[in-house]
């Protein structure tokens, strides 16, 4: 079957082509179709129902390219595999605009995972986002606390995570208590120095709306009208775990971040975020939300390197069950 495609005029054909058109080469291999580009006229050729969902993603594309200056290899992903899984259109997830960076730049749900996160985090009092790095879990739990802040939905924002060391010994850090925790929290203060600035960061620190702080701090204390976030908590024991989900007070939210494929805790020790899907898994209020290697919005690379861990794993397992 053949099929024509003219692009709209208010679109940039380089945007949406991409440079030495690698968009719609990309398209081709991943639906195994033929696209001929001559100006913005497209000839596609394949099967009917290839075709069709070829279409279907450059229309997808086209309303995106509308709002932006280029597509990128991942977009084109995320496009072709939602053509394939029912009538969600990309363009309609990246609507959906969740916060605004301090130098103006939109923060939204790139991929179909990442707005089913979104989603759950508004509809839950208690949400965990799974899923392996790149996957956006901290930086769009931060960009809705932030957004839950400035709306006086929450009086403060309370960000931790476990100071475990990612499989080194770092040995005694200089400084006082607070200098060498920071190295741990380090990633929670990039994410909301890009998100708030930091000098707007620094003055909600001063005035107590925010607290950064590793896990241990939590213990014994009541949280209300807060936005809390634990960050990678695999590195959490499963008594970790109990004790920071019943720190919840009244008007909170809390969201829960972590790995299970990267757990640091020392050889023996189980992981809380592993326990609490068998304990949690049926609770009302609480959602458990998995985001894999198509929700990944960094290079490409890094979906292909846990593809390619996801199968030696496997494989590993497989050969030592038989």
């Amino acid at each position: 079957m053949q099929s024509q495609f003219t692009v709209d005029q208010n679109v940039s054909l380089f945007g949406l082509y991409g440079q030495r058109d690698e968009n719609l080469h990309l398209i081709e291999d991943e639906l195994g179709v033929r696209i001929v580009a001559r100006g913005n006229e497209l000839v596609i050729s394949g099967t009917a129902e290839a075709v069709k969902r070829a279409e279907g993603v450059l229309h997808d594309l086209e309303a995106i390219c509308r709002k932006k200056q280029y597509i990128t290899s991942q977009e084109v992903r995320s496009a072709v595999h939602l053509a394939g899984n029912g009538n969600t259109k990309l363009a309609a997830v990246q609507s959906d605009v969740v916060a605004m960076t301090a130098r103006g730049k939109q923060i939204f749900a790139k991929t179909l995972g990442q707005k089913l996160y979104v989603d759950a985090i508004r509809r839950n009092g208690i949400v965990f986002g799974i899923g392996p790095a790149g996957t956006g879990k901290t930086y769009l739990a931060m960009a809705m606390a932030v957004t839950a802040l400035k709306n006086k939905e929450v009086a403060r924002l309370v960000l931790t995570r476990p100071a475990v060391e990612a499989g080194e010994k770092l040995g005694f850090l200089p400084g006082d208590l607070q200098d060498k925790v920071d190295p741990y929290l380090r990633p929670l203060y990039d994410a909301l120095y890009d998100i708030m600035g930091v000098e707007v960061f620094q003055r909600h620190v001063e005035r107590g709306l925010i607290e950064v702080a590793p896990l241990a701090y939590m213990r014994g204390r009541t949280l209300d009208d807060a936005f809390i976030i634990l960050d990678e908590a695999q590195n959490t024991t499963p008594e970790q775990m109990k004790m920071f989900l019943t720190r919840m007070g009244f008007g909170s939210k809390i969201v829960v971040t972590g790995d299970i494929t990267q757990v640091d805790l020392p050889e023996g020790q189980y992981s809380g975020l592993t326990e609490v899907q068998k304990v949690l898994a049926d609770v009302p209020g609480i959602a458990f939300v998995y985001l894999d290697e198509k929700d990944v919005v960094r290079h490409e690379l890094v979906q292909r390197i846990i593809m390619a861990y996801e199968k030696f794993h496997a494989r590993r397992g497989h050969e030592q069950d038989s």
